[in-house]
């Protein structure tokens, strides 16, 4: 295991110091502006679509809603990354890796924006859903299907596998540091856990999860708030070092610049998923009457995600101190910080809150691959044997090292994240167009439906016929 862990190590180097940070940033900066800064822009488009249940099938299909799809993505968007990532970022690069984190949040929001447009110009009928993701607009859009498998093997082993064992190690140290359960005996408690939801399907996994996310996240969002305006007289001081721990002469002398940044885009990157190719397999489930309303929902998500969650979780290490030089681990980090504020009871909180939001993670990451396992091949025996791995990874990494889960899937997300960025900036163009038609429809007064024939080069795209889409206002 130590060689193992030691060649990750090594190409994780390579991969995040010298190709990971300029493409990530590079890209999200191409997308914002050739997309006239669209998740800032069209903010108030992004509430407005989030709640939009206009039915557009004639066909008698029936997608998750808007909503659906978002708290899908969300699920796992809002988890780990939040609490045991925000605190390793902190811990390992300082404070200022917290705005790197914003930078990738903002930037990375309008990547979110095309990756989640492209799944919805891609996607295809499926019984009485939909299906569609990067798998599909590389195969359909880039007539690559050798790219598209690539995709879909990697984003099954990333999140259906190795994600999902960070989530139950990071349950399993929340718990075994607060109640000193057995971390065996954890594993078996969320293998079974798991294998109640992901047996029922697509359905099951959407209706479980528009309920815990809203709940769980204003809990926390909520004894965050508390938390910090408690400590109101701290905040500019807090604000202070962020930036100063960001871009200080100091840290740079010291090495400590690079650390900040390397470590708040990792984090960041792990946290809200922009541009990875992870949530276009949800977005592209939705029933909207336009791809571009998805898109809009799924830029918010990086912002809620983000702006919100993660700074709350940073801003009350922070004011709490005692990260530097700590020996715990991820969620214990966060833990002693919440206590250090409110009282001991905070720990037992944090635990059970981080057994919710890691709980509703595994499942949207087990959609995650599922979704692209029928991709390859729709096979009933190849879709039981991957329920039965995610399961066993979620019992490994109940029992595994708190470093090499993380280290696993910070390589195994780099990969994914630059096969996708490839593809969506190839098929820009196609993201680009469909904006255009939504922001004149909507000058015009309308509520906008697509059709492919807006586009010059429709090739691929199977849905969005006129004689697929009415308007059913």
């Amino acid at each position: 295991m130590g060689i193992i862990e030691g060649i990750v190590g090594s190409v994780n180097d390579v991969l995040w110091t010298y190709v990971l940070i300029i493409v990530l940033i590079g890209l999200g900066l191409w997308f914002t502006i050739r997309t006239g800064f669209v998740q800032f822009r069209n903010i108030p488009e992004m509430f407005r679509v989030l709640f939009d249940k206009r039915t557009i099938s004639a066909s008698g299909k029936k997608g998750t809603s808007s909503f659906q799809a978002f708290a899908i993505s969300a699920a796992s968007r809002v988890g780990t990354g939040n609490m045991a990532g925000v605190a390793t970022a902190v811990a390992a690069g300082g404070p200022g890796a917290v705005f790197w984190m914003w930078l990738i949040a903002l930037l990375g929001s309008a990547s979110a924006f095309v990756e989640s447009t492209l799944a919805q110009v891609y996607k295809v009928p499926d019984n009485k859903q939909y299906r569609g993701g990067p798998a599909y607009y590389m195969e359909k859009g880039l007539n690559s299907r050798w790219l598209a498998v690539l995709f879909a093997i990697t984003i099954t082993f990333t999140y259906g596998l190795v994600f999902n064992s960070v989530q139950s190690n990071t349950i399993s140290l929340a718990f075994e540091g607060q109640f000193d359960l057995n971390q065996n005996i954890i594993g078996i408690i969320l293998f079974i856990l798991t294998a109640i939801v992901i047996f029922g399907g697509l359905r099951s996994i959407a209706n479980v999860t528009q309920v815990i996310v809203p709940i769980m996240a204003i809990l926390y969002i909520v004894i965050s708030l508390f938390i910090l305006i408690t400590n109101f007289t701290a905040i500019p001081d807090m604000f202070s070092i962020i930036f100063a721990n960001a871009f200080g002469i100091r840290e740079v002398a010291g090495g400590g610049f690079g650390a900040a940044i390397m470590m708040g885009i990792k984090r960041g990157l792990f946290s809200n998923e922009a541009g990875m190719g992870s949530a276009p397999n949800a977005a592209a489930t939705a029933e909207v009457s336009h791809p571009a309303k998805q898109g809009f929902i799924q830029a918010l998500g990086v912002f809620f995600d983000t702006l919100l969650i993660c700074s709350a979780t940073a801003f009350i290490l922070i004011t709490a101190g005692g990260y530097e030089g700590s020996e715990a681990d991820g969620i214990q980090l966060t833990q002693d910080a919440f206590a250090f504020h409110i009282g001991d009871w905070a720990s037992g909180f944090i635990a059970i809150a981080i057994l919710l939001f890691a709980y509703s993670s595994i499942l949207g990451n087990y959609y995650y691959g599922e979704n692209n396992i029928s991709y390859i091949r729709d096979s009933k025996t190849g879709l039981f044997i991957y329920r039965l791995a995610a399961l066993a990874m979620v019992f490994f990494g109940a029992v595994a090292s708190f470093d090499f889960v993380w280290a696993l899937a910070d390589l195994t997300m780099a990969i994914m994240a630059l096969i996708n960025l490839y593809a969506i900036t190839r098929l820009f163009k196609i993201a680009n167009k469909v904006l255009q038609d939504y922001r004149y429809q909507r000058k015009q007064g309308k509520d906008p439906i697509f059709y492919r024939d807006t586009l010059d080069n429709q090739n691929g795209i199977e849905f969005w016929g006129r004689e697929q889409t009415t308007d059913k206002e």
